[in-house]
C-alpha cells in the first residue's frame, strides 16, 4: 500500500486539471463550493446533466479539507484506487492466503490501465471502487459466508455506484453466476439458511443508496418552476443512461474492441493470463465456484459493454480486480517457468527501446510528428522537457534489464513501471501543465487585459473558465457559438473601453477582423485570441451575427 501510495500519488499538487474531462468535473465541483448547491450540478451558468454528482461532490469535499484545488481534484481518484487495491488484497487473502492476496493487488497495480486512470481525475476509478466493494460484499457472502452484513454492504455499494456513474448496478449481475452455481451444486459455496426478508434487505440497501441523491434531487426539481430543471431531470435519468446505452452517440468501436483493451491496456497482466487460462479451465471443470463467480461476472460485463457500438477502454476496468483475484493463486508457479520470465524481460526491453528511440529521435528532430506535436500543443523549449522525460524512462527500463536480467525479470519490470509512473508524476506534470491545462493561455489573457479589465468567453472550454485569473463573463457552453458571439458583442459594446472577448479562432469569422485581434497562444490543439470592440466588423455590430450550422446533438468535443 505504501508503494501504491507513492506511485499513484506522485505529482499530486504539481498540475492543474487536464482536458478533456478533468476541467469539467473540477469546474462543477468548484461551483458546488461557491454556490452551496451540491444536488444539481452546473457548468458555468448552465446545468450539467451528463453525470451524477457523486465524484464532483467528493472533489468539493476534498477541497473543503485541503483548500487547494490542485490536490483536491485528484484526491478522490487516489483514495478510490487505494481502496480498490485494499479490497482486492483482502478478499484474496480471505479466500486463499496473505501471499496470494499480495499477488492479486500487485497484478492490479502493475496494470497500465489501472495506474494511468488512477492518476487522473476521472469518474472511472471511483466507480471501479464502488463496484469492487459491491462484489467484495457479495462474494464474502456467497463464497465465504453466510455473511448477511457483507451482502447488504455489497448491495448498498452497488447503489452508490449508480449515483456515481449509473453502471454501478452491474455489480448485482454477480447474483446470476451464483444462482447457477447453487442450482448445479458447485463446490465452495457458502451454506445458506436465510429467510426471504434477508435477501430482500439487499434490494432495500441498493435503493436506499440511490435515494440518498435521487430523492432530494427530484424534490428540488419539483419545487422549481424553471423548465431547465425538468430538462436536467429527464436528461440525467433517461437520456444519459438507457438511451445512451441503446443508441450510443460517441466512441464507436467494433464488437471485439475489448479483446484489444485486455491485450494491450492490461499489460503485464495479459501476459500472465496466457498461463492462467488453462488453470481456470481446470478449476471450472472441477466445478469450483470460487472461479465461476468472478469469471462469470467478468464475462457478463464484457458482453454487456460489447453490445452497443459506443465503447471506451475504461468501461471494463471494474473487471480488472476480479481477474487478478482468480489469477493470483497461480502466479508463483508461473514465475518458475522460463517463458513467463522471458516474456516479462521482453516487455521491459520493449519499454526501454521505445522510450529511448522516440526520445532520441524527437530530441534530434528526426521525427516529424514530434515536431508537429510541439506546435500543436504549444510546448515550450521545443518540447525538450518532454523528450528528456522519455529518455529518462528509457534509461530506467534499460537499467532494470541490466540489474535484474531474465531470472528476476518480474522485479525488473516492477522497477521500470514504477520509474515510469514516478517520472510521469514528478516530471511530466510540471513540464506539460502550461500547454495542456491552458494555464499559460489564461495567464496571457489576464496580462493582456490588465488587472482592471473584464473578460468574456466565447467558444470556451472548461479549462478556460476554470483557470481564468478573475471572475469572467460567459454566455453559455452548449449554446450555439454564433449566439455566444452575438451576446458577447452586445456585452462588450456596453463598456467598450474595459471589456475584452476571449475567443476560439474558428468562431471568429465572419464577424471579427483577425488583424485587429491578438493571438493569445496555442493549447489543446486550438488557437485562442482576444479582441476589443474595434475588431468587430460593421455587419455584426449590435450582435447581428449570421446563423451558424446546427451542431449534431450529443457530439463530444474531446481533446
Amino acid at each position: 500500500m505504501l508503494i501504491a501510495l507513492i506511485v499513484l500519488g506522485a505529482g499530486i499538487g504539481l498540475r492543474d486539471p487536464w482536458p478533456a474531462d478533468e476541467p469539467r468535473f473540477a469546474l462543477v465541483a468548484r461551483h458546488m463550493v461557491e454556490s452551496g448547491e451540491w444536488l444539481i450540478t452546473h457548468r458555468g451558468v448552465e446545468l450539467y446533466s451528463d453525470k451524477p454528482p457523486m465524484f464532483m461532490a467528493l472533489q468539493a469535499a476534498a477541497y473543503e479539507l485541503t483548500r487547494n484545488w490542485r490536490i483536491a481534484f485528484l484526491l478522490p481518484s487516489l483514495l478510490a484506487a487505494l481502496g480498490t487495491l485494499l479490497l482486492t488484497y483482502d478478499f484474496a487473502r480471505r479466500q486463499w492466503n496473505h501471499r496470494i492476496g499480495l499477488w492479486a493487488a500487485i497484478l492490479v497495480l502493475s496494470t497500465f490501465q489501472f495506474a494511468y486512470q488512477s492518476k487522473r481525475a476521472q469518474i472511472d476509478p471511483l466507480v471501479t471502487f464502488f463496484i469492487t466493494l459491491a462484489n467484495y460484499g457479495l462474494l464474502r457472502h456467497f463464497l465465504l459466508g453466510p455473511n448477511w452484513r457483507a451482502y447488504w454492504l455489497g448491495c448498498f455499494a452497488a447503489g452508490l455506484g449508480v449515483i456515481t456513474k449509473g453502471v454501478g448496478v452491474l455489480a448485482l449481475l454477480m447474483i446470476l453466476p451464483f444462482a447457477f452455481a447453487r442450482w448445479r451444486h458447485w463446490s465452495n459455496l457458502a451454506e445458506f439458511r436465510g429467510t426471504a426478508l434477508r435477501w430482500l434487505g439487499g434490494a432495500l440497501a441498493f435503493l436506499a443508496a440511490i435515494a440518498l441523491w435521487i430523492v432530494p434531487m427530484v424534490l428540488t426539481v419539483r419545487a422549481s418552476a424553471a423548465p431547465e430543471y425538468q430538462a436536467y431531470l429527464d436528461d440525467i435519468l433517461f437520456r444519459q443512461t438507457a438511451a445512451r446505452y441503446a443508441e450510443s452517440w460517441d466512441h464507436h468501436q467494433p464488437w471485439w474492441y475489448f479483446a484489444e483493451v485486455i491485450t494491450y491496456a492490461w499489460l503485464p497482466l495479459s501476459i500472465v493470463l496466457i498461463g492462467v487460462v488453462p488453470h481456470w479451465v481446470g478449476r471450472l471443470k472441477a466445478r469450483d465456484a470460487r472461479f465461476l463467480l468472478p469469471l462469470g461476472w467478468v464475462a457478463l460485463i464484457i458482453v454487456f459493454f460489447s453490445l452497443p457500438s459506443g465503447k471506451r477502454d475504461v468501461y471494463i476496468m471494474p473487471a480488472l480486480p476480479w481477474i487478478a483475484v482468480v489469477a493470483a493463486p497461480f502466479v508463483d508457479e508461473l514465475l518458475e517457468r522460463a517463458w513467463l520470465r522471458r516474456a516479462l524481460f521482453a516487455l521491459t526491453g520493449v519499454l526501454a527501446a521505445v522510450f529511448l528511440i522516440v526520445g532520441l529521435g524527437a530530441w534530434n528532430g528526426w521525427i516529424p510528428a514530434a515536431q508537429a506535436l510541439v506546435v500543436e500543443r504549444g510546448l515550450g523549449h521545443g518540447g525538450a522537457g518532454l523528450w528528456a522525460l522519455l529518455l529518462g524512462i528509457g534509461v530506467i527500463a534499460a537499467l532494470a534489464l541490466l540489474l535484474f536480467r531474465i531470472q528476476r525479470s518480474a522485479l525488473g519490470l516492477g522497477m521500470a513501471l514504477s520509474g515510469m509512473w514516478l517520472m510521469w508524476g514528478f516530471w511530466a506534470y510540471p513540464v506539460l501543465n502550461d500547454s495542456t491545462s491552458a494555464a499559460k493561455i489564461m495567464r496571457n489573457a489576464g496580462e493582456l487585459a490588465g488587472p482592471d479589465a473584464e473578460i468574456g468567453l466565447v467558444g470556451w472550454k472548461e479549462q478556460n473558465l476554470l483557470l481564468a485569473d478573475r471572475k469572467v463573463t460567459e454566455f453559455g457552453f452548449k449554446k450555439p457559438k454564433n449566439l455566444q458571439l452575438a451576446d458577447a458583442i452586445r456585452w462588450q459594446e456596453a463598456k467598450p473601453d474595459t471589456r475584452w472577448v476571449f475567443i476560439l479562432d474558428r468562431v471568429m469569422a465572419p464577424c471579427i477582423d483577425r488583424d485587429k485581434a491578438v493571438v493569445i497562444g496555442h493549447a489543446n490543439r486550438r488557437e485562442w485570441l482576444m479582441f476589443r470592440s474595434d475588431a468587430v466588423t460593421p455587419a455584426c455590430r449590435g450582435g447581428k451575427v449570421p446563423d451558424a450550422p446546427v451542431e449534431p446533438p450529443g457530439q463530444v468535443d474531446d481533446e
